[in-house]
């Protein structure tokens, strides 16, 4: 019986994979040694290369040298390869190799043999992704080894059908990729559009039609001609988090919580890691209190690939204290609101990109923010522009939301797809 699947056809075939493929493990040759790796011609993969589903093009080129040096070895075109190592989502994960490649101690490529498809095996494996991922025991540090991919069971109906149902979900599959790209598109623009409108309201106003003048600077450029091109430290005040001591964190509900660089986001607060403090002295609760619609700013790391991370402070996230490495900004000539939308629209990042500092943990400073210039009306427009960006948020944010659905959707019903077809519940047939 098929342990994964208990209930294939009856005339299937259950085999271990090791007795149906070959399955090794390659090497990376020594990154010390430049001539192994400059001027190369033999194709090399690493272990991410398995986040492609076919992969046609190597990593890197390694030199000859290097493979007759026995640091790897090669995997023939029509392999499968399964990652073994990975603490994200890399481990356990299955592509087909398109192209003969070396490959490195992290990919197991199995070779199957003539009664068994390369496509049709790696649909079965990745149906089995998280079976896989559990081979190697409930830690997530935990790698995969040759004998945990050569214990996994395959069922095995006659080569001409497993050849029939990789070409029905090759065809089909490909349907499914193309509907989910063109909604990754879409979600790409939708994106950029909703970057672009808080853009215009905040440098520009919100029809852009007044006369304009030159701002002086480069991330500004013109502004409306009665408005004032102002830093940061002279519209808003600055507070730096409190140095509490680590060891006075306790994981208590009872406890004050402390908003740390963690927690936040682009443009949300999350408490998923939470830490608080008992018993905070009155002068640091005092000072460090987080009041509802404060800016909070993650200074280390701060731009990220959603955009900014800066959040407003909603009414469920107040009395948090601030904890060092996150600055709270509070409005005294501009709105917090008109705040946010002027710093999160980008040309924040384009000014303090350049100038972080720290290697390994970019991070920038309570000095630099509040050199920040900001395009800033009176407050009556203001209050305009944060409407009408709200709202036109809200547009774009709903049909953002029905793209993502989409995607989900497609992406299950691809998977139910898969799993069906290679434990015989779709009966392609063979082929005419």
């Amino acid at each position: 019986m098929l342990e994964w699947a208990p209930d294939i056809p009856p005339a299937w075939d259950v085999v271990n994979l090791k007795m149906l493929a070959k399955i090794f493990a390659g090497g990376t040759p020594d990154r010390k040694n430049a001539d192994y790796w400059s001027d190369g011609t033999v194709p090399w993969l690493n272990s991410g290369s398995v986040n492609d589903w076919a992969i046609s093009k190597p990593s890197e080129l390694i030199a000859r040298e290097a493979l007759a040096n026995g640091a790897t070895r090669w995997a023939p075109k029509g392999s499968v390869l399964v990652a073994l190592a990975g603490q994200g989502k890399t481990k356990g994960m299955a592509a087909r190799l398109e192209i003969n490649s070396t490959l490195n101690q992290s990919l197991a490529a199995i070779v199957p043999g003539i009664s068994l498809d390369y496509r049709f095996l790696q649909y079965w494996l990745a149906s089995n992704y998280l079976n896989i991922r559990g081979l190697a025991g409930g830690d997530l540090r935990d790698g995969l080894n040759l004998q945990h991919i050569g214990s996994i069971q395959v069922p095995r109906p006659p080569v001409e059908e497993q050849r029939a149902i990789a070409d029905y979900l090759d065809h089909e599959t490909a349907q499914i990729d193309a509907f989910i790209a063109k909604n990754e598109e879409l979600i790409a623009l939708l994106t950029e559009r909703r970057s672009a409108v808080t853009a215009q309201a905040v440098t520009r106003g919100i029809d852009g039609s007044g006369a304009l003048k030159d701002s002086g600077c480069e991330w500004l450029g013109r502004i409306p001609e009665d408005w004032e091109a102002v830093r940061v430290k002279f519209v808003a005040r600055s507070l730096p988090g409190y140095a509490f001591a680590s060891g006075d964190f306790v994981d208590d509900h009872a406890a004050t919580r402390l908003l740390r660089g963690i927690n936040v986001g682009v443009g949300t607060v999350s408490w998923a890691e939470t830490v608080g403090v008992t018993d905070p002295p009155a002068d640091v609760e005092n000072r460090y209190r987080l009041d509802e619609g404060d800016l909070v700013l993650g200074m280390d790391r701060p731009v990220i690939s959603g955009g900014l991370r800066l959040a407003p402070i909603a009414h469920g996230d107040a009395g948090a204290l601030l904890v060092q490495r996150v600055l709270r900004l509070r409005g005294t000539r501009v709105r917090n609101d008109y705040l946010e939308y002027s710093l999160a629209w980008g040309g924040f990042a384009m000014y303090i990109e350049p100038d972080f500092t720290g290697v390994s943990v970019p991070h920038m400073s309570e000095q630099q923010v509040g050199k920040f210039t900001i395009a800033l009306p009176d407050t009556p427009t203001q209050r305009r522009i944060v409407t009408h960006i709200r709202e036109q948020h809200a547009s774009i944010d709903a049909a953002l939301e029905t793209a993502r659905q989409s995607i989900e959707l497609m992406r299950e019903r691809r998977a139910a797809l898969i799993s069906a077809a290679v434990t015989g519940k779709i009966d392609v047939g063979p082929p005419t």
